[in-house]
């Protein structure tokens, strides 16, 4: 019997081991989040916000995988701590225009740390150039899958 559980996952299954990866890490920078106060649900929304001003709940919650209800208690707590503030009127059926503030750009640093403290010891063993490959190769499927998502696309 082996006693390295990754040696029982299939080589051959990208998939899966993407899968079983993912998961690790989404733990491990939770774990870190979580110890400082924060969640990656709202500093994912954070993130989205930062790089696309104006989204609408619906497009936050669909990058997110959740309603944009879900969305709206997200954004409203995202408020509440300073991180974004309305720029436009609420009101039903108006899109919130939100803007990150500098609250809210110190919480992504801190995401920026977390992420870092988990990425760390995860490539540990590989050599630079081995990272630089397996962030490309990631960063190339990635791209892929995400045009393949966009409305529009076949």
């Amino acid at each position: 019997m082996t006693s390295n559980p990754a040696e029982r996952l299939p080589p051959g299954r990208p998939a899966l081991l993407l899968l079983t990866l993912g998961r690790i890490v989404r733990e491990e920078v939770e774990r870190a989040l979580e110890a400082q106060g924060l969640s990656l649900r709202l500093l994912s929304a954070l993130g989205h916000l930062s790089r696309e001003p104006g989204l609408s709940y619906s497009a936050l919650g669909r990058r997110a995988g959740v309603t944009a209800q879900s969305m709206q208690a997200t954004v409203r707590q995202l408020e509440q701590a300073g991180a974004v503030r309305r720029v436009s009127p609420a009101g039903r059926g108006r899109t919130a225009e939100l803007r990150v503030t500098d609250t809210g750009r110190q919480l992504l640093r801190e995401l920026d740390h977390a992420l870092g403290s988990v990425e760390t010891p995860l490539l540990d063993g590989l050599t630079a150039e081995e990272q630089a490959s397996l962030g490309a190769l990631l960063h190339r499927l990635l791209a892929k899958n995400l045009r393949a998502d966009a409305p529009g696309s076949s």
